[in-house]
């Protein structure tokens, strides 16, 4: 059989081979930007379904245990004016600790108080062996990066407490704890004693209304919402 080249001398074999690559390099290019696509589009879709629910929960579940709270007049107002004094004494009493997690949900940032009381907890350990398994749980609820309640912390404090788990101590959290709790003490125990939960106790009666949920924006932006909303077309 003939050499094609000398039936046909216009053909280019060689620009044929190119051809033929180059389309199945954009064929394999797009496979995979859509595959990008789509593993992107389901990450946000998942954060925004978290969002959602979390949202759901408190405006559903938590202002009943609000209500809860305040209705039962439990609190005798001298003890209420006491845990205006300093936020360690807030603390101190586990109504006022009750109090102020109750309040840290009407504002979506009750991890900070769940780390805080997770430490306490940890602190409290006396088997040795118990330490590496709780230390690991903390770190992977509250600390590590995209946490489920991860709270606030700088780069460095993550590192130091990443680690001092390696071969926990008691106080392997130290840094990241008073990290957070001085957090609470700056910025959310003042709006705390300004809130009309706090003012009801102080003046001994039941809090009335529903609270205003402060939402955060911390953890999902409006414009990843609106990322999300762009590519709803892709989901279908």
């Amino acid at each position: 059989m003939e050499n094609p080249l000398f039936l046909f001398p216009h053909l280019n074999i060689s620009s044929l081979k190119e051809k033929t690559y180059c389309k199945v390099m954009k064929s394999t290019n797009k496979e995979e930007t859509n595959k990008e696509i789509k593993t992107r589009s389901k990450e946000k879709r998942n954060r925004l379904s978290l969002l959602l629910q979390k949202a759901e929960f408190h405006e559903n579940v938590n202002l009943e245990k609000f209500e809860n709270l305040t209705k039962a007049s439990s609190v005798p107002p001298e003890e209420a004016v006491r845990w205006g004094e300093s936020f360690d004494k807030l603390l101190s009493q586990k109504a006022g600790l009750d109090a102020f997690t109750t309040f840290l949900k009407t504002e979506f940032s009750e991890e900070n108080i769940e780390f805080w009381t997770a430490c306490e907890d940890y602190k409290k350990n006396k088997a040795s062996h118990q330490l590496l398994p709780k230390a690991k749980t903390i770190y992977e609820t509250f600390i590590r990066k995209d946490a489920p309640k991860e709270v606030n912390l700088d780069f460095h404090t993550k590192e130091v407490t990443a680690q001092n788990i390696t071969h926990p101590t008691l106080d392997s959290f130290d840094a990241a704890q008073a990290k957070v709790y001085r957090l609470m003490e700056q910025d959310s125990y003042p709006r705390f004693l300004r809130s009309d939960m706090y003012l009801d106790l102080i003046k001994g009666r039941e809090h009335s209304g529903h609270p205003a949920l402060r939402r955060r924006s911390r953890s999902f932006t409006f414009n990843e919402f609106q990322d999300v909303q762009s590519d709803f077309t892709i989901w279908l």
